[in-house]
């Protein structure tokens, strides 16, 4: 079960390759005349990726003993209710202790094979297949792209980008609205990586679940669509404050939907300022060849890194 909005249903597991929702046995009955405790999870805002924790809950275990009154009926006076006892745990271990460490593992994976990974992040709809289906096809051969696609169901955005020549290994997520690290290591395998220099990893379309799982990527590059509005940045910040890269795509669009660029913009810089934002058309080409200069330039840096070592 995901972790973040619940999603995935306990006992259930996702088909394809995928990891497998946890299952969550029910809460044991308890008794009267016992104390019992009621724990209540409270979770911050995702935090940085790259081995940082990303949620850190509070469980708050109260203890609530009841009075019962004497045996033969209410002779006398209800006695005083006792204090109620409390006891607060903090517990400091990241729910996403395991994501975290296959996610570093999967890094460490793919820097030995000198693989450039980005995990490609966007709501549904926002045009990630027809930018990365455009992207693989305009490489050319310096640039040798293999895709990993999560979905839901169906394996519609696979054949689409299979179009483009990449080899591409689909991810059948079920019920869980992100993909996770272990769900990468597994269908990297599917992948011939020797022919390879770039990964790209299609994450399930939502601005919510997926800002919280490291993958073991070298970018996180969120897309924004004018057909969006220009407040997602304000309304989701954590998916955009954590990018690497933003994509303004369908601009060719951005007129018929009365897009405001310099709001976009000004928001996009307030929750990402470093990231570098990218206007393109996967329909038209616009601003394609600036975003593949990119990933050239972002490839070569990984092979200087390569050459220097640890």
């Amino acid at each position: 079960m995901c972790r973040d909005c619940g999603c995935g249903l306990p006992g259930e597991n996702p088909a394809g390759i995928s990891a497998h929702a946890e299952d969550h046995s029910p809460e044991e009955g308890h008794d009267h005349g016992r104390e019992h405790n009621h724990e209540h999870e409270h979770f911050h805002e995702p935090g940085p990726r790259h081995g940082q924790e990303h949620r850190e809950p509070h469980v708050h275990s109260h203890a609530h003993p009841h009075t019962h009154p004497p045996e033969g009926g209410n002779s006398g006076p209800s006695p005083e209710p006792e204090v109620e006892a409390r006891r607060t745990v903090e517990v400091r271990r990241s729910i996403l202790e395991k994501n975290d460490r296959q996610a570093e593992r999967n890094r460490g994976f793919f820097r030995a094979h000198g693989l450039l990974v980005l995990n490609v992040l966007s709501s549904p709809g926002s045009g990630k297949t027809a930018l990365l289906r455009e992207t693989a096809l305009a490489l050319g051969p310096e640039l040798r792209a293999g895709v990993i696609v999560g979905d839901l169901a169906t394996d519609n955005d696979a054949r689409r980008l299979r179009e483009s020549g990449a080899p591409v290994v689909q991810v059948t997520t079920g019920t869980v609205c992100h993909l996770e690290a272990e769900m990468v290591s597994r269908a990297v395998k599917e992948l011939a990586l020797a022919d390879l220099n770039l990964l790209i990893i299609e994450n399930v379309g939502n601005l919510v679940c997926p800002a919280a799982y490291d993958l073991g990527e070298d970018l996180r590059v969120v897309l924004l669509s004018v057909t969006e509005g220009e407040d997602k940045p304000l309304k989701y910040p954590p998916i955009f404050q954590y990018a690497d890269a933003v994509i303004i795509s369908k601009i060719d669009l951005a007129a018929a939907c009365g897009f405001d660029r310099g709001l976009a913009m000004s928001n996009l810089q307030r929750v990402a300022p470093r990231a570098p934002v990218f206007e393109t058309s996967a329909k038209t080409g616009e601003g394609m060849d600036r975003w593949k200069a990119f990933l050239r330039q972002k490839l070569e840096e990984r092979k200087a890194m390569d050459l220097r070592g640890p």
